[in-house]
């Protein structure tokens, strides 16, 4: 598609896309007229829109002469028409302040930082993260039945996480007991503590595997089966955070069925923790906000919307969520790339 259009054709655009944005509505070539700087004739004008028409940058929604622009057309004015703005003083001190409240742990900070992009935006305001993987101070197994058993871990902030596993009740002659348990938990919690599963997870398989760890066979099985139930892929749970917020907000630009029809798929969409859980590899390979229009976001193509989107990094620079709004394809991109922005720069200092 040709994207190499003239000044006249650029500042045209502009207006069409801006006053999309403001309203909703198509525009013609009356009111193009009136907000050019510069004088043309309706025939000139109706010729480059025209023109933008057959560029596939605008479209005319029904037999009126109005405008709007399609998807790739808001694509080229965010790319290279849009003027950014920034926030004020005012809204940089609220957005800390809400999100740093003393002691508030990391859920309550994620749900915090959503409410508040909601609020301040009108969109719904959303932020996923994986399953927390944090450095931890004690592992414990705890009998609960015979041939089961609770696994309890407790990481450095005092979150604890439960599992239940399965035992073998005997296993070459040794028959499961008490001891066996402690010990299992005392081995994990020397070698895991300050360190996440992830971190310690190898190094513990190779020494069991060269049986260097002197812990008979029962043991290390329920050495074995604590690890595994930690894995992420069969514990049965979800694998991460999805908090969203100002869904309501999103009927409020809902003039028709279809489009009650596009926010009930969207809302559908965003209750799939694990589809959502995908955002977070839209934010890779980017250092900063990223923009999806319309049918170019993969996870809301059947919506419509679009998504403005920021990776969540810690201290350490690692991706560890993403976080964003979304909203009508006309949504005030200027004021809310920002806003996302340095939104995500808080909540990332904040998680360390």
């Amino acid at each position: 598609m040709k994207r190499d259009i003239g000044q006249r054709s650029r500042e045209i655009l502009r207006l069409v896309v801006e006053n999309y944005m403001a309203t909703g509505e198509p525009m013609g070539s009356r009111l193009l007229s009136k907000k050019l700087d510069h004088k043309l004739s309706p025939a000139s004008i109706r010729n480059t829109m025209a023109d933008l028409e057959d560029a596939g940058l605008l479209y005319a929604p029904h037999t009126s002469a109005g405008r709007l622009p399609t998807e790739s057309g808001l694509r080229l004015f965010v790319d290279g028409l849009l003027q950014m703005g920034d926030l004020t003083t005012d809204e940089r001190s609220a957005i800390e302040n809400r999100c740093a409240a003393s002691g508030r742990g990391f859920q309550e900070v994620l749900t915090e930082a959503t409410a508040m992009l909601s609020g301040l935006s009108g969109h719904a305001g959303l932020v996923v993260a994986p399953k927390a993987d944090a450095p931890l101070r004690q592992v414990e197994f705890v009998p609960i039945a015979p041939g089961r058993a609770l696994v309890v871990m407790v990481n450095d902030e005092g979150h604890v996480e439960n599992r239940v596993i399965d035992l073998p009740m005997t296993m070459n002659g040794l028959t499961m007991n008490g001891s066996a348990l402690v010990e299992a938990g005392n081995f994990l919690s020397q070698r895991l503590r300050g360190r996440t599963i992830s971190e310690g997870r190898e190094e513990i398989y190779a020494e069991l595997s060269a049986q260097r760890a002197e812990l008979d066979q029962l043991t290390s099985k329920v050495v074995e089966a604590g690890l595994a139930v930690w894995g992420g892929g069969n514990s049965g749970t979800s694998s991460g955070t999805l908090i969203v917020r100002g869904s309501s907000n999103l009927l409020d630009d809902v003039s028709a069925i279809a489009d009650l029809e596009r926010i009930r798929a969207l809302m559908e969409e965003l209750e799939n923790t694990e589809e959502m859980l995908r955002l977070i590899d839209l934010t890779h390979g980017s250092e900063g906000v990223r923009i999806f229009i319309g049918s170019e976001n993969t996870l809301f193509r059947r919506a419509g919307c679009s998504l403005i989107v920021a990776p969540l990094q810690n201290q350490q620079q690692r991706i560890v969520g993403a976080i964003g709004v979304v909203g009508p394809t006309r949504m005030n991109y200027a004021r809310l790339v920002p806003m996302v922005d340095f939104t995500a720069q808080v909540v990332g200092r904040l998680l360390g």
